[in-house]
Protein backbone atom coordinates (compact mmCIF):
# COMPACT_ATOMS: atom_id res chain seq x y z
CA UNK A 1 0.00 0.00 0.00
CA UNK A 2 1.53 3.35 -0.99
CA UNK A 3 2.30 5.85 1.73
CA UNK A 4 1.09 9.44 1.57
CA UNK A 5 2.05 12.52 3.56
CA UNK A 6 0.82 16.04 4.22
CA UNK A 7 2.64 19.02 5.71
CA UNK A 8 0.91 22.23 6.81
CA UNK A 9 1.25 25.25 9.05
CA UNK A 10 -1.48 26.96 11.08
CA UNK A 11 -2.03 29.53 13.80
CA UNK A 12 -2.88 28.37 17.31
CA UNK A 13 -6.25 29.45 18.65
CA UNK A 14 -6.13 32.08 21.38
CA UNK A 15 -5.96 30.61 24.86
CA UNK A 16 -4.54 27.20 23.92
CA UNK A 17 -2.77 26.06 27.08
CA UNK A 18 0.10 23.58 27.40
CA UNK A 19 -2.32 21.18 29.12
CA UNK A 20 -4.81 21.64 26.28
CA UNK A 21 -2.10 20.95 23.74
CA UNK A 22 -0.99 17.83 25.62
CA UNK A 23 -4.58 16.53 25.69
CA UNK A 24 -5.06 17.31 22.01
CA UNK A 25 -1.85 15.44 21.06
CA UNK A 26 -2.71 12.49 23.30
CA UNK A 27 -6.11 12.20 21.60
CA UNK A 28 -4.49 12.55 18.16
CA UNK A 29 -1.94 9.85 18.98
CA UNK A 30 -4.74 7.39 19.83
CA UNK A 31 -6.65 8.25 16.65
CA UNK A 32 -3.50 8.10 14.52
CA UNK A 33 -2.57 4.66 15.87
CA UNK A 34 -5.90 3.28 14.66
CA UNK A 35 -5.49 5.08 11.30
CA UNK A 36 -1.89 3.88 10.84
CA UNK A 37 -0.60 7.46 10.72
CA UNK A 38 2.67 8.73 12.19
CA UNK A 39 4.15 12.21 12.36
CA UNK A 40 5.39 15.19 14.27
CA UNK A 41 3.91 18.53 15.36
CA UNK A 42 6.09 21.58 16.03
CA UNK A 43 4.73 24.43 18.15
CA UNK A 44 6.41 27.79 18.78
CA UNK A 45 3.75 29.20 21.10
CA UNK A 46 1.80 30.80 18.26
CA UNK A 47 2.08 28.56 15.20
CA UNK A 48 2.03 24.88 14.36
CA UNK A 49 3.84 22.97 11.67
CA UNK A 50 2.69 19.39 11.27
CA UNK A 51 3.93 16.60 9.05
CA UNK A 52 2.03 13.31 9.03
CA UNK A 53 2.33 10.15 6.95
CA UNK A 54 0.55 6.86 6.42
CA UNK A 55 -1.86 4.95 4.19
CA UNK A 56 -4.16 7.04 2.02
CA UNK A 57 -7.35 6.25 3.98
CA UNK A 58 -5.63 7.03 7.30
CA UNK A 59 -4.24 10.30 5.95
CA UNK A 60 -7.70 11.29 4.72
CA UNK A 61 -9.27 10.60 8.13
CA UNK A 62 -6.57 12.51 10.03
CA UNK A 63 -6.69 15.41 7.58
CA UNK A 64 -10.45 15.71 8.02
CA UNK A 65 -10.03 15.94 11.81
CA UNK A 66 -7.32 18.59 11.39
CA UNK A 67 -9.51 20.73 9.16
CA UNK A 68 -12.29 20.76 11.78
CA UNK A 69 -10.13 21.17 14.91
CA UNK A 70 -10.81 24.25 17.04
CA UNK A 71 -7.25 24.36 18.35
CA UNK A 72 -5.98 26.21 15.28
CA UNK A 73 -6.96 28.34 12.28
CA UNK A 74 -5.52 29.75 9.05
CA UNK A 75 -4.33 26.33 7.83
CA UNK A 76 -1.89 26.54 4.92
CA UNK A 77 -0.98 23.26 3.24
CA UNK A 78 2.70 23.15 2.33
CA UNK A 79 2.52 19.95 0.30
CA UNK A 80 0.99 16.51 0.03
CA UNK A 81 2.10 13.49 -1.94
CA UNK A 82 3.53 10.01 -2.01
CA UNK A 83 6.52 9.04 0.13
CA UNK A 84 8.72 5.99 -0.28
CA UNK A 85 9.19 5.42 3.47
CA UNK A 86 8.12 6.87 6.77
CA UNK A 87 10.23 9.65 8.25
CA UNK A 88 8.65 9.19 11.70
CA UNK A 89 7.78 5.48 11.83
CA UNK A 90 7.60 5.22 15.63
CA UNK A 91 5.81 8.49 16.37
CA UNK A 92 2.01 8.03 16.47
CA UNK A 93 2.09 11.76 17.12
CA UNK A 94 4.52 13.81 19.11
CA UNK A 95 4.71 17.55 19.68
CA UNK A 96 7.91 19.49 20.10
CA UNK A 97 8.33 23.03 21.38
CA UNK A 98 10.58 25.06 19.08
CA UNK A 99 11.96 28.58 19.05
CA UNK A 100 9.95 31.38 17.47
CA UNK A 101 10.83 31.78 13.82
CA UNK A 102 11.77 28.15 13.22
CA UNK A 103 8.33 27.24 11.90
CA UNK A 104 8.43 30.18 9.48
CA UNK A 105 11.89 29.11 8.34
CA UNK A 106 10.73 25.55 7.70
CA UNK A 107 7.49 26.72 6.07
CA UNK A 108 9.33 28.64 3.36
CA UNK A 109 11.57 25.64 2.67
CA UNK A 110 11.27 23.27 -0.28
CA UNK A 111 8.38 20.94 0.61
CA UNK A 112 8.25 19.54 -2.91
CA UNK A 113 11.13 17.31 -1.78
CA UNK A 114 8.83 14.82 -0.07
CA UNK A 115 6.41 14.56 -2.96
CA UNK A 116 8.78 12.63 -5.17
CA UNK A 117 8.88 9.48 -7.23
CA UNK A 118 8.82 6.47 -4.95
CA UNK A 119 12.39 5.47 -5.85
CA UNK A 120 13.91 8.86 -4.99
CA UNK A 121 15.16 9.92 -1.58
CA UNK A 122 14.54 13.35 -0.06
CA UNK A 123 16.96 15.99 -1.25
CA UNK A 124 19.51 17.22 1.26
CA UNK A 125 18.01 20.71 1.17
CA UNK A 126 14.36 19.67 1.35
CA UNK A 127 12.22 20.97 4.19
CA UNK A 128 11.41 17.37 5.17
CA UNK A 129 15.11 16.60 5.51
CA UNK A 130 15.53 19.79 7.57
CA UNK A 131 12.65 18.64 9.81
CA UNK A 132 14.21 15.20 10.26
CA UNK A 133 17.59 16.81 11.08
CA UNK A 134 15.94 19.14 13.61
CA UNK A 135 14.20 16.26 15.39
CA UNK A 136 17.44 14.25 15.40
CA UNK A 137 19.29 17.22 16.91
CA UNK A 138 16.61 17.77 19.59
CA UNK A 139 16.54 14.10 20.61
CA UNK A 140 20.08 13.04 19.80
CA UNK A 141 18.75 10.12 17.74
CA UNK A 142 16.97 9.76 14.41
CA UNK A 143 13.16 9.49 14.62
CA UNK A 144 13.52 6.52 12.25
CA UNK A 145 15.78 4.64 14.63
CA UNK A 146 14.05 4.77 17.99
CA UNK A 147 10.55 4.62 19.33
CA UNK A 148 9.74 7.65 21.47
CA UNK A 149 6.79 7.54 23.92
Amino acid sequence: MPLRAIAYISEASAGLSAAGLDALVEDAARFNAVAGVTGVLLFDGERFLQYFEGPEDGIAAVHERILHARSHQAIVELNRGSVSERSFPYWGMRWLAVEAGLIQQLAIGDWTGFSRRLDDGPGAGSALEQLRTLVTRLFGVSPQAQAVG
